[in-house]
């Protein structure tokens, strides 16, 4: 019984923090996936769509560095450096957005994985669809 509580309590958890990060940015819950068209990149500052991992994608370390707070200036940055503000890649190309409100528009770009994924300005980035994570390269692996 204690062993079934707990995994229930560590699976809220996850999921908790999950829908926290994705309330504080504009169109959280619905991010492009870059690799899969028809679906959406769940886990947005991390380098698998579909589960939080411990490395992070450049979003994902900007959004921590910035306290996990949207601000107009985090909003217009780049973070991955694909010619479209952050703001611009969640819907929110003013900067306007606060928590709970509805963001000007959609979603039409990850910020955190330049796009369109393979481009030749996007080779710094060492991602690929195929390789989410724990690949030569990607994010200071080996």
């Amino acid at each position: 019984m204690i062993i079934k509580s707990a995994i229930i309590f560590a699976i809220v958890g996850v999921i908790s923090g999950r829908n926290y990060y994705q309330d504080r940015i504009p169109n959280g819950h619905f991010v492009p996936n870059p690799c899969l068209t028809s679906q959406y990149w769940n886990t947005v500052g991390h380098l698998n769509p579909a589960h939080h991992t411990h490395l992070k994608n450049i979003f994902g370390h900007e959004f921590r560095a910035n306290g996990h707070v949207w601000t107009a200036a985090f909003c217009q940055m780049d973070s991955d450096k694909d010619g479209k503000s952050n703001g611009e890649e969640l819907g929110d190309p003013n900067c306007t957005w606060q928590p709970g409100q509805t963001p000007d528009g959609s979603a039409i770009g990850h910020p955190g994985i330049c796009e369109p994924v393979g481009d030749a300005r996007c080779s710094y980035q060492n991602f690929a669809c195929n390789c989410l994570e724990h690949c030569s390269g990607v994010d200071g692996y080996p």
